[in-house]
């Protein structure tokens, strides 16, 4: 297409930012070797992060960055493993033990410390799952809130009683990260006497976070870079966990924050940083990919890009036209000339990558048709629902035309209607996409237009007001268990801000949806999950595109052991499988 933007074009401006960042990494870069000697720092490893974390309280953190620092500093129970995304046990010592008559789950703790050397027991965990419930801390009440009594029996078991059966207390509930109870509680006590104590809790300021993972804060230099040195008393060095014997086999890392890609990326170029710790965009890719001192690392993202249609009005309240839309949009070509590759078809509202709870036999529509074919199909089911038009797109020798002024099945001019999509500036990608299902549809005779329009601007319109025909958004980071499915569809969601946006309703998705919910069975959970799949990609409230690929850089011949899973090999498998790859060997 003439028309399709030149995505491999360096951005505007990028000189002057390499230039400046040129000057920055040669004059005042600060380096592992700040804090020791240059043996200590070939086996520290320097990541480089686009911002400085929000906050190291792990109550408040929200942001990736502040994440990407306490996911190494704070453990859960349980966590997903690389291969299968399956939940094995991490601090806990085995699989949870499951009583039915007694709706309770026990867990056994493995024998672990703190990084300040006292013992982790079942106290931390429980005091941690009473603050959660105590404070309603907004990130995690949800998946505690159904938790109606926590025993410690001994220091290494745990008891949780529910009130009733959630599916999420294991994937959600037993992978919250534990804190110490030694270390928090007198923070607790102080703030339960405030006016408002969850806000104070929220705001206390946290400088020397107590680990129980692979490494513990050292030193932050505020505005340039944070240094994470090993914690010696890891639960995991030399255990073998999921077929990985783990380490830390590095002393440290050092966190590099940079403010731009631009400056991240010339600073992996240069040497600077062993790897950016962010997705690439297609701008940088193809420098990167030619130079021999870089490695890509390319890996599935649980995520999603999609149309949603506002199935409360006209002409979307009808599944012919969504149909009709769904077999207009060409997503081969979308991942092929607009995202350039780095995507997959997207055919379910959960992603391909999330391989267990992914329903592969869900209607397609359209796939493997040509553009012509597209149009007579979608002319056909256009015409089953008792559309017409002026001039048809479809001749009567089966030739496609350019189809004028649709006509409702009541006999009047279909209304215009509106694509939104994000600003070029922000996503270029999604915009173009507007502009694409834009054309198809109008090959149909049916009046679109798309609109971008600022990102917040956006979320209002669709979220709040819901004022909208059809949007173009994404969720760039969906949980690995599904339940959001249940969220997005099930029909009591359908309110202001409410995670309904397409106002879809069908009692009998409520009804399997609110099931899966308390599926305590993984097979009969998975097989309403799956059930669930089949009915939205009958129904169409939501039309899926794509799921983007994750590109990540890091520089050859300085570690090696990355491990590759869903989500990219920023992971807590990797910082703790990772070793410095002996003479610089590029190949590693």
């Amino acid at each position: 297409m003439n028309n399709l933007p030149n995505i491999h074009r360096k951005p505007a401006g990028m000189v002057p930012i390499y230039a400046l960042c040129l000057l920055f990494l040669l004059g005042s870069w600060i380096g592992p070797g700040h804090w020791a000697s240059k043996a200590y720092a070939e086996k520290t490893i320097t990541i480089g992060l686009l911002e400085e974390p929000k906050t190291l309280n792990i109550w408040l953190a929200s942001d990736a960055w502040s994440n990407k620092v306490l996911c190494q500093l704070y453990q859960s129970l349980y966590i997903r493993e690389p291969k299968d995304l399956k939940l094995v046990p991490w601090l806990a010592a085995d699989d949870p033990v499951y009583d039915p008559a007694a709706l309770s789950y026990t867990v056994k703790i493995r024998p672990c410390k703190w990084s300040d050397g006292s013992e982790l027991t079942s106290s931390d965990v429980a005091f941690t799952g009473n603050l959660i419930k105590t404070f309603k801390v907004p990130r995690f009440m949800a998946n505690w809130e159904f938790i109606k009594k926590i025993e410690t029996p001994d220091k290494h078991t745990v008891r949780f009683l529910l009130r009733e059966p959630k599916a999420i207390f294991l994937s959600r509930t037993l992978t919250t990260p534990i804190v110490q109870k030694k270390r928090w509680e007198a923070i607790v006590a102080k703030v339960k006497k405030l006016k408002n104590p969850l806000l104070a809790l929220l705001r206390e300021k946290v400088t020397d976070p107590v680990s129980n993972g692979p490494f513990v804060l050292k030193k932050w230099h505020r505005g340039n870079s944070l240094f994470l040195e090993k914690n010696e008393h890891f639960f995991g060095q030399g255990k073998e966990i999921s077929g990985y014997l783990l380490g830390p086999y590095i002393d440290g890392i050092t966190y590099k924050f940079f403010g731009t890609t631009a400056a991240a990326v010339l600073a992996l170029l240069k040497g600077s940083i062993d790897m950016f710790w962010w997705g690439l965009q297609q701008a940088y890719l193809q420098d990167l990919e030619q130079n021999k001192n870089i490695r890509i690392f390319t890996n599935e993202k649980s995520a999603l890009y999609y149309v949603g249609f506002n199935v409360r009005q006209k002409p979307f309240d009808d599944i012919h036209v969504r149909k009709a839309v769904a077999l207009s949009t060409d997503k081969r070509f979308i991942t092929k000339k607009i995202i350039q590759g780095y995507a997959l078809r997207a055919n379910s509202i959960v992603p391909s990558s999330n391989v267990f709870w992914y329903n592969p036999s869900v209607l397609r529509y359209g796939e493997g048709l040509s553009r012509e074919d597209r149009i007579r199909k979608a002319y056909v089911v256009l015409s089953q629902g008792g559309y017409t038009w002026e001039r048809s797109p479809v001749t009567l020798e089966g030739k496609v035309v350019q189809g004028e002024n649709i006509r409702m099945p009541d006999g009047s001019l279909m209304k215009g209607f509106t694509i939104l999509t994000p600003p070029a500036e922000y996503d270029p990608q999604r915009a173009m996409v507007g502009v694409m299902i834009q054309t198809w549809v109008k090959m149909l005779g049916m009046p679109a237009t798309s609109k971008p329009m600022p990102l917040g601007s956006l979320i209002q319109q669709v979220k709040t007001r819901r004022q909208f025909d059809l949007f173009v958004l994404g969720y760039g980071n969906l949980s690995l268990d599904p339940d959001y499915l249940r969220n997005f569809f099930i029909s009591r969601n359908n309110k202001p801000k409410g995670r309904n946006t397409s106002g879809y309703s069908n009692p009998r998705f409520d009804r399997i949806a609110d099931a899966s919910a308390g599926a305590m069975d993984l097979k009969e959970r998975k097989n309403l999950i799956w059930e669930m799949q089949d009915i939205i990609m009958h129904d169409l409230p939501w039309l899926p595109l794509y799921s983007p690929k994750l590109a990540e850089g890091v520089r050859r011949g300085r570690f090696t052991g990355w491990v590759s899973m869903v989500g990219g090999i920023g992971s807590r498998w990797s910082f703790c499988t990772i070793k410095p790859v002996k003479n610089g060997n590029l190949r590693d």
